[in-house]
């Protein structure tokens, strides 16, 4: 493990922990309700010391009980500001660097509290954990509607897949009915241009026979003719 990075919580200097020691560190101890006697001790319950190992030998450090000037509010809020421009946090939205240097705020805010009143710090203490409870039903919401999102996007994209596909049919359907289409209306000129030239030769057929029967009625009419003047 490394040492853990700096934060806007006020810290002891670490101490070097005994093996036996470390069976039972600092901060075991569990949060009541009753405050412990020891300020130091309400403060470990309130906010665990941090550990870590380096070489081999395990650190602890807890949190400091020294009490805070107005001074030291006053560096806090300009350490606070100087950070989140430091690390390049986001003014609004959504920003783990901001949630995460304001948290370390709030902390320090509740070391402070708690140092001169232990019953405000336990209440701050409680407003920070229902903080961070809305704050992490808010993410889960969040993940939850992005997951929500993304499933949506995909069948909105498989649905825009399908309907190319259906247009795709309905354009080769569409080719093939046109292609019927032109195919008959062929058919149809064909048959319409075989009547016409049918109709053409009946015609003229029927002419010619209409004039033959012109001619046959013309001799005829001009045989009985010379048949009724011989018998005057």
């Amino acid at each position: 493990m490394i040492p853990p990075a700096d934060t806007l919580l006020r810290y002891n200097p670490p101490v070097l922990v005994s093996r036996r020691q470390e069976e039972a560190p600092p901060g075991a101890r569990p949060l009541k309700d009753t405050p412990p006697a020891q300020p130091q001790e309400l403060l470990n319950a309130i906010l665990p010391p941090r550990e870590w190992e380096e070489e081999n030998l395990r650190w602890v450090q807890e949190v400091s009980s020294v009490p805070s000037t107005r001074q030291d509010v006053v560096h806090l809020q300009e350490e606070l500001d100087l950070r989140l421009q430091r690390r390049q946090a986001r003014e609004t939205g959504l920003c783990p660097v901001r949630r995460e240097l304001y948290t370390q705020c709030f902390d320090e805010l509740i070391r402070e509290v708690t140092i001169n009143c232990a019953e405000r710090g336990l209440l701050l203490l409680r407003v920070r954990d229902e903080i961070q409870l809305t704050i992490a039903a808010y993410q889960t919401l969040y993940e939850s509607s992005i997951a929500f999102g993304m499933r949506k996007a995909l069948q909105a994209e498989q649905g825009k897949s399908d309907l190319e596909k259906r247009i795709a049919e309905l354009e080769e359907e569409k080719q093939e009915l046109e292609r019927q289409v032109s195919e008959e209306k062929a058919k149809c000129e064909d048959i319409e241009k075989r009547e016409n030239e049918r109709r053409q030769v009946e015609e003229k057929k029927h002419d010619e026979e209409v004039q033959f029967l012109r001619q046959m009625n013309h001799q005829l009419k001009d045989q009985l003719e010379s048949i009724t003047a011989q018998n005057k």
